[in-house]
């Protein structure tokens, strides 16, 4: 079976994870970060919400990494995302990474909003 690399392009890949840090596109960000299809920028976490609400109708749906370990997102983010037509999946960060690349290179409209492991 032959294997084939995915090629992004300009699309914003993440490269890699490790603790307190990402790397997105070739670039190491650290702390919590949201990342998109053509960029990558700070994230001030799950108190941060006006980024999150901005990507309506950019997005279909937000990946949202919780972590080293799953968690649930706080009820009044996700109704307030869900409400703005956002669709959100919650996983560790690590499945919100993987998740996030496989849709990226699908051609799906997606967002991951990461909080570091």
């Amino acid at each position: 079976m032959k294997l084939t690399e995915v090629q992004f392009g300009n699309l914003m890949p993440v490269d890699g994870y490790g603790p307190g840090m990402f790397r997105v596109g070739g670039q190491v960000r650290t702390g919590a970060v949201l990342v998109l299809p053509d960029r990558v920028q700070p994230w001030g976490g799950l108190d941060d919400v006006a980024p999150l609400l901005a990507l309506a109708g950019a997005v279909d749906v937000i990946f949202c990494g919780m972590g080293s370990e799953i968690a649930h997102l706080p009820r009044a983010l996700r109704d307030r995302l869900e409400a703005s037509g956002l669709g959100v999946e919650v996983m560790n960060t690590p499945a919100a990474c993987r998740t996030y690349n496989v849709c990226l290179s699908e051609g799906r409209r997606v967002a991951a909003a990461l909080l570091p492991v």
